[in-house]
């Protein structure tokens, strides 16, 4: 009788990070509506903060989606580096806009602050290090004495 022992399949760094920050950005959206509820949908209201970070109610909205897909996607390499471009080019985009919106409240419709830019850098920054970060290589089993044809393993 032969056996078969599949390689372990490990999760790499990229991965918990993406993790991690689905599961961060997730939270901060939930409780980002605790703050705002879901009146004045994108209104610019330096009082409405989350720790500091201005919310309202379509900004709460983009972390939940940040949030479900991390938590979506940090299963396989292929799919958390997927979600490292997204953060990339999404906060990168945001980082870029926060840069003018901050100055004209017209055009502030997530109701950005300074420290919402700061962590808008960060989270680009955060996504191409899950967009690059080198994959763990596979474990592999090699043929011993326990797997070799003909031999169960005990």
């Amino acid at each position: 009788m032969t056996h078969y022992t599949a390689p372990r399949r490990t999760r790499g760094f990229h991965q918990w990070l993406a993790l991690v920050i689905g599961v961060v950005f997730l939270l901060v959206g939930i409780f980002g509506f605790l703050v705002t509820g879901f009146g004045g949908f994108m209104e610019h209201d330096e009082s409405r903060t989350l720790l500091g970070f201005a919310i309202n109610p379509l900004h709460n909205i983009v972390h939940v989606v940040i949030g479900v897909l991390g938590v979506s996607l940090w299963v396989t390499s292929g799919t958390a580096r997927l979600f490292g471009w997204l953060l990339l080019i999404g906060y990168g985009a945001a980082f870029a806009y926060g840069l003018y919106a901050i100055a004209d409240p017209e055009i502030n419709y997530l109701n950005i602050n300074d420290a919402d830019n700061w962590l808008h850098l960060g989270s680009a920054v955060a996504g191409l290090l899950i967009a690059v970060w080198p994959a763990r290589a596979p474990v592999v089993q090699q043929p011993g004495p326990a797997t070799m044809p003909g031999r169960p393993i005990p």
